[in-house]
């Protein structure tokens, strides 16, 4: 008993350091610990939704595209707010990690980064397309072609950056970044890093974040109902609709298809 009571000055150093040293690693192995306890674990999803403003959320992204660009920025434009409002999973997901989707992720001018972070923001509050759960699934599909077919930006700042009268419309007839910004530049005879062009990015960043905010709020109201069709669906290949204005006469064909 005396042994188990006299326990020496470096046993008891030495065990706490142990303690510690053990709180430290089931923090490294369980980083999700300190979230799920708050009602934060990202794993868990679809994520709550309360509805938004569209116009505050446009604003935000606005001035986000000047900080993080345009996916970041569509992203941040919702998130932020949820943050506030319902806390949970917002609070820990890393918003700025999507940097990367400017220019059409990393420069590459492939799918604006607009609607492709419109795309990760339906797909984590209502869930991806492939369940079928409902008309919903099909949101992040619906904005693609809205954008495509829409001319933009649309919206308008409340206190631009850039002191212009007007920023040009365009209808890009496509998701991708390189032919959205290309026929803007010759509509509005800008170059690429002009502050029109930056503007007008900004703009369009904040015309998709409303309308985005608009479809959310319809569907938690249980009155939205998708527009989206999935292009595959008629090609039999994954696609676009409107890939002609890249590819021309060298549309992929399937197998099978007009060419056998």
């Amino acid at each position: 008993m005396s042994n188990n009571i006299n326990l020496s000055r470096r046993q008891i150093i030495t065990g706490a350091g142990a303690l510690s040293m053990g709180a430290v690693l089931g923090q490294i192995i369980n980083p999700l610990s300190k979230a799920e306890a708050k009602g934060g674990d990202t794993e868990k999803w679809p994520w709550p939704y309360v509805k938004l403003d569209p116009t505050q959320t446009a604003e935000i992204a606005y001035h986000e595209w000047y900080r993080i660009f345009c996916g970041g920025a569509v992203i941040s434009s919702v998130f932020s707010q949820l943050r506030e409002k319902v806390g949970g999973p917002y609070k820990s997901f890393p918003i700025d990690g999507f940097m990367f989707l400017e220019g059409g992720v990393s420069g590459w001018g492939t799918i604006c980064g607009a609607p492709m972070g419109a795309n990760l923001v339906t797909n984590l509050i209502i869930g991806p397309r492939i369940t079928g759960a409902s008309d919903g699934v099909l949101m992040g599909c619906e904005i693609l072609e809205w954008y495509g077919d829409t001319a933009l930006p649309i919206y308008v700042p409340k206190k631009p950056r850039v002191p212009t009268k007007k920023i040009p419309k365009t209808t890009s007839n496509s998701p991708l970044c390189h032919i959205s910004v290309g026929k803007w530049m010759k509509a509005a005879d800008k170059p690429l890093k002009s502050a029109e062009r930056r503007d007008r990015c900004a703009r369009v960043t904040a015309s998709v974040a409303y309308h985005l905010v608009t479809l959310l709020n319809k569907w938690k109201d249980g009155k939205y109902e998708t527009e989206g069709e999935i292009p595959s669906a008629d090609f039999g290949i994954t696609a676009q609709y409107n890939c002609e204005e890249c590819h021309g006469a060298n549309v992929p064909t399937p197998p099978g298809g007009d060419d056998e």
